[in-house]
């Protein structure tokens, strides 16, 4: 039987899908892509499927108000803050920006295998 393999952008931490336990270790990788209020609901630890939808829905949604944010920062900040923080924080935006996509990105894969999607190693 061939060994499980992660495609290319799988997140660190979660096994491969189809090695033992790499549901139960998709789960609390998931449950830090939603808010911490999440954890208090069983159903979300018992049924990886539905909390992987609902990851994806919070992770595109906060990579939305970043867009957002950044889009409108200039306007709505240029009068209150000194140039060197608005750069600053266009900056951050940048980098939360990227960490959120790069997360639906994975999340999507994650709840891809959950769905049971596997993928094969390229030679």
């Amino acid at each position: 039987m061939p060994s499980p393999v992660a495609p290319p952008g799988w997140p660190r931490g979660v096994r491969p899908p189809g090695a033992p336990g790499w549901e139960e270790s998709a789960v609390p990788w998931l449950l830090d892509q939603c808010p911490a209020d999440y954890r208090a609901h069983d159903v979300l630890r018992r049924h990886p499927e539905v909390l992987a939808r609902f990851a994806a829905h919070h992770v595109d949604a906060a990579l939305e108000g970043a867009r957002a944010a950044y889009a409108g920062a200039r306007r709505e900040l240029r009068d209150r803050v000194d140039p060197e923080v608005l750069d600053a924080a266009l900056r951050a935006l940048e980098a939360e920006g990227a960490r959120l996509a790069r997360a639906a990105r994975e999340v999507a894969l994650v709840e891809g295998a959950l769905r049971g999607t596997r993928w094969r190693p390229r030679l």
